[in-house]
């Protein structure tokens, strides 16, 4: 055998790439780093010996470059002490609950919420020794009662989905820590570009980052962020569950963040002219956005998101029969679930968003029949109108 014999071309094929360039040019994209390992040296040895690797690049489901780059810029965005990201926003919500809510332990939970974060509390977590106490938003009485009753959190959607209904941060922070418990928000429908949660005193900000923060309907994802105390329990489950993003996904995302103030501003603008328009229509019973002063919540908007929201839910005369052909005679405007992209999506909250709530949880969540949940896009303004109203005359 010879030292200076060529690799045979089976070796050349997984490995006659050579080593990366070093150091790696700088590129206006954050680079994709797609490995699943790593090569481990006698100092990779001793970290993780030491501290269970937490230094070393070891194994993608613990650490990889390009997920660490885009959780830093998330976690600088929230003004969080760091950031992790998941395969989904359920996968975030799940795991932050199951570590930060030992069994036997209370959550104090708003009502109106998105109905897989509802059935997770009210089923899956109560089966597994858990226990949940809903009140309403605007319920503050309610709040201090139940927290003072003993909870180890609070937890809220900054705006409810889907009648928009908004939290009063600043108040339920201060009454969450009077009582000891860990306030968490799922911010999914306010990006940090429009309301930064940890700035109003809460612990830790989730969001599905599949809605604005990617903003493009190409991805499947999560986020926590928050403080140094959570951030390691959290991170400890999370090894555990192993609901990772993937270095690709967290690449997507890295480039969707790039448009995120842009799409916003262009989003919300244009959800305040239809909820305008829509508010005026004669098929139209109610219109639900925080910027109109019909809405109950307007003036505490007015202070904590004077932008107003990208989405908005309006609903039409003859119950959910009626909403349903009013959505299948949209053109522009299409029929699909989720939110949060370029392009304006309508939905039925009933059959997609709270598919698995009773009609009387439905009612108590404010999604009265005839509710259509709208996520306007990036489209001409004056084109959605027409779009919404051929729509809503065409079944009249």
């Amino acid at each position: 055998m010879t030292d200076d014999r060529p690799p045979k071309p089976e070796t050349l094929l997984v490995s006659g790439g050579g080593a990366p360039p070093s150091p790696w040019p700088s590129g206006m994209s954050t680079p994709l780093f797609p490995s699943a390992t790593y090569d481990l040296d006698a100092a990779a040895y001793a970290d993780i010996t030491a501290t269970g690797g937490r230094d070393t690049w070891w194994y993608t489901r613990l650490r990889n470059p390009t997920v660490e780059a885009v959780a830093e810029k998330l976690a600088r965005l929230e003004g969080a002490d760091g950031a992790i990201l998941f395969s989904s926003g359920m996968a975030a919500i799940a795991t932050t609950l199951i570590a930060l809510l030992p069994p036997g332990a209370t959550v104090v939970a708003a009502r109106d919420l998105y109905g897989d974060v509802f059935t997770l509390l009210s089923a899956e977590l109560t089966r597994q020794g858990r226990k949940v106490a809903f009140v309403a938003v605007d319920d503050h009485a309610g709040w201090g009662e139940a927290l003072e009753r003993g909870a180890s959190m609070l937890y809220v959607e900054t705006l409810s989905n889907p009648m928009l209904r908004l939290a009063d941060l600043p108040a339920l922070a201060e009454l969450a820590h009077r009582h000891g418990a860990v306030a968490v928000a799922d911010a999914t429908f306010t990006p940090p570009t429009d309301l930064r949660v940890l700035d109003h005193g809460f612990d830790v900000v989730l969001h599905s980052a599949t809605k604005y923060l990617n903003g493009h309907s190409d991805l499947i994802a999560g986020v926590m962020a928050g403080r140094t105390a959570q951030l390691e329990q959290v991170a400890a489950q999370a090894t555990m569950l192993g609901g990772c993003l993937d270095p690709f996904g967290a690449w997507l995302l890295d480039r969707g963040l790039k448009t995120l103030a842009v799409r916003m501003d262009r989003q919300r603008t244009t959800a305040f002219v239809i909820a305008q328009a829509l508010a005026e229509h004669d098929e139209v019973q109610a219109v639900a956005h925080p910027r109109l002063a019909a809405h109950p919540d307007h003036q505490l908007a007015a202070r904590l998101l004077p932008g107003g929201s990208a989405l908005l839910s309006f609903r039409v005369k003859g119950g959910d029969e009626r909403a349903l052909r009013v959505l299948a005679a949209l053109s522009i405007v299409r029929q699909a679930t989720s939110l949060g992209g370029v392009e304006s999506l309508a939905s039925a909250p009933y059959n997609t968003s709270h598919l698995g709530l009773s009609p009387e949880q439905l009612m108590q969540a404010g999604i009265e029949p005839g509710t259509i949940r709208l996520s306007v896009g990036v489209e001409d303004p004056t084109d959605l109108i027409d779009d919404l109203d051929r729509a809503l005359r065409a079944t009249a």
